[in-house]
């Protein structure tokens, strides 16, 4: 059978009446694309650099544990919060995770309903890195009360005391809303993993692997029935993330717009925050799918068709925020509140002038870059281009917690905000934790989607029958 130098996602073409695309002259075949994405797991060494990789992340998330049990035994105090700037790094962190998060189920869920086919080499990894980001965002909350071991009282259950959440409070709706989230989209993320474990259960060597795979495939053997519940199952669940794409990050953009203070106080923020999270998101799938395709040479997978498309998406996204900040700064001045216009002229002149500026850098002036296809093709600054703007997504947290809080209604009450070494090392310790479990992941699950990369080649029978 001939074989062809171009990469497999980009050699398709859609069937005549039907919408969905197949390879026309394929280098790959079933056999093909199941033994390359499985090898990873199954048979293929793992490299020197993984191992120092995974130790490096695992380092970062042992300090992450080391300052989480200090926290516990000394309390907040250790962090640079205080009177007026009660939210800090936490929060700030806490937002930055949640949007991370965001990208996965967009590309899972709406493009999958949307029947963009692109998705099906990157949905895997993406939806991995949502049940990751949303791990590492619900420590910050957790540890904020100052008392975790009590975080049961978040939930309405039945107790003596008549005690119940205050459901008037969005910090209430932020727990709902995102534990939803984690578990529709965990459960969104293993419906999609069970043909492809069954598939690692038939072809491990070892008996512990065998079971390990078999006990995850939860009886998988292919047939029309499993197919047919599969496909009801996983479709239900896409419609059920959808709305959750939307609603998730909105109500954590309440926790600050139902306030009455300067710079949260905006009914632009439920839109304004999705774009972010979709933003930052899709920011970090490029962050992690570019040393991913190198390293495990998968660039017939992960082409330049699937970095063009998401590099798209930021730049739209990328505009939208933009316009967010623009509307910001102009209701600020066409509002003729005093104090909101206080508020944007603190940000631009302020102490903390040199993070808002870099954020207008990071997030607007820099990816502007996108509107290039040099630079969209180029894949070492697409890289660069979503590290910063993960850094700058970082910064507009910061701008927005921070900033609006340090200077509020009374001078007498403004102060100044300083990172303390636990504020960072919990910081950093969580990306050691996002970073850990995604090694792990890659190393012991196909972060790639098998069966579904196999519903885009044909069968070599069919080519080898025309005399290719």
């Amino acid at each position: 059978m001939a074989q062809s130098n171009q990469p497999l996602a980009d050699r398709m073409e859609p069937v005549a009446g039907s919408g969905t695309p197949i390879v026309i002259a394929p280098g790959h075949t079933f056999a093909s694309v199941t033994d390359k994405i499985s090898s990873i797991v199954l048979t293929q060494r793992t490299p020197v650099g993984y191992y120092i990789a995974l130790l490096t992340a695992a380092g970062l998330a042992g300090l992450l544990l080391m300052s989480l049990s200090y926290l516990v035994v000394k309390g907040i105090g250790i962090w640079g919060n205080n009177i007026p700037v009660g939210w800090a790094f936490d929060i700030t962190n806490f937002v930055w995770w949640i949007g991370i998060g965001h990208a996965g189920t967009l590309i899972s869920a709406i493009l999958l309903l949307l029947k963009q086919t692109w998705r099906t080499s990157i949905n895997r990894f993406a939806e991995a890195m949502t049940l990751f980001a949303v791990a590492c965002a619900g420590i910050f909350p957790l540890f904020h009360t100052g008392r975790p071991w009590l975080a049961y009282w978040l939930f309405p259950i039945p107790n003596t005391m008549s005690v119940w959440p205050q459901f008037r409070s969005p910090l209430i709706w932020d727990v709902f809303a995102v534990s939803t989230y984690a578990t529709v989209s965990a459960l969104f993320w293993y419906v999609g993993l069970v043909p492809d474990v069954a598939t690692l259960r038939d072809r491990a060597q070892g008996k512990v692997a065998q079971r390990i795979y078999g006990m995850m495939s939860l009886g998988w053997r292919g047939s029309a029935r499993h197919w047919h519940r599969y496909e009801t199952a996983y479709l239900l669940l896409a419609g059920l993330s959808t709305p959750l794409v939307v609603s998730v990050h909105s109500v954590v953009s309440f926790d600050f717009s139902v306030s009455i203070l300067p710079g949260w106080h905006t009914t632009i923020f439920p839109p304004y925050f999705v774009a972010g999270a979709i933003y930052s998101g899709f920011a970090m799938v490029l962050t992690l799918a570019i040393p991913m395709r190198v390293v495990y040479g998968l660039e017939d997978f992960i082409t330049m068709r699937h970095l063009q498309n998401m590099a798209k998406v930021m730049l739209l996204t990328g505009l939208i925020v933009a316009y967010g900040y623009g509307v910001e700064a102009f209701m600020a001045w066409y509002g003729g509140n005093y104090y909101e216009g206080f508020m944007m002229l603190n940000r631009i002149n302020g102490p903390y002038w040199p993070q808002y500026w870099a954020l207008i850098f990071c997030n607007v002036i820099f990816p502007q870059l996108l509107w290039f296809k040099k630079i969209r093709m180029n894949v070492p600054m697409l890289f660069v281009i979503s590290i910063v703007v993960n850094v700058g997504m970082w910064l507009e947290r910061f701008v927005i917690i921070v900033l609006s809080l340090h200077r509020d209604f009374l001078p007498s009450s403004w102060g100044m905000f300083r990172p303390t070494f636990w504020d960072w090392s919990t910081y950093v310790g969580t990306i050691g934790l996002f970073l850990t479990l995604f090694f792990l992941f890659v190393r012991l699950l196909p972060a790639i989607s098998i069966f579904e990369m196999r519903t885009i080649v044909p069968e070599a029978k069919v080519q080898e029958g025309h005399g290719h």
